[in-house]
């Protein structure tokens, strides 16, 4: 793969995923063949920070969960009013990490 693309990748969306995994991204992504490159690009991550202002707006819903794809979770969430509070709380802190781990977890089943 072309070294300038996956530099441009890795600029445009490097803040989809955690800043320790940068590395290893851009090195799976120089190997990675042109057939899976059109996949690549075409991918839809989530935005960490729409999430957290998502989960600070409708938190107590289980919206949040749900954009990410934890739909127990979010069923959960949305049927104890964010566990009476307390979860939506907790999930303000740890909701931006969440989702940079199901973005790398969609990214791992594209680089396979």
């Amino acid at each position: 793969m072309d070294a300038q693309k996956v530099d441009m990748f890795i600029m445009s969306k490097g803040k989809f995923f955690e800043s320790h995994e940068v590395n290893e991204i851009r090195e799976r992504l120089l190997d990675l063949d042109d057939s899976n490159w059109a996949i690549l690009s075409t991918t839809q991550f989530k935005d960490p920070t729409t999430i957290l202002i998502i989960s600070i707006l409708a938190g107590s819903l289980g919206i949040d969960r749900f954009m990410i794809g934890d739909t127990g979770l979010g069923v959960g969430k949305l049927l104890t009013c964010g566990g009476f509070g307390i979860w939506t709380i907790i999930d303000w802190f740890m909701i931006q990490k969440a989702t940079r781990e199901k973005n790398m977890l969609k990214l791992q089943q594209i680089l396979r």
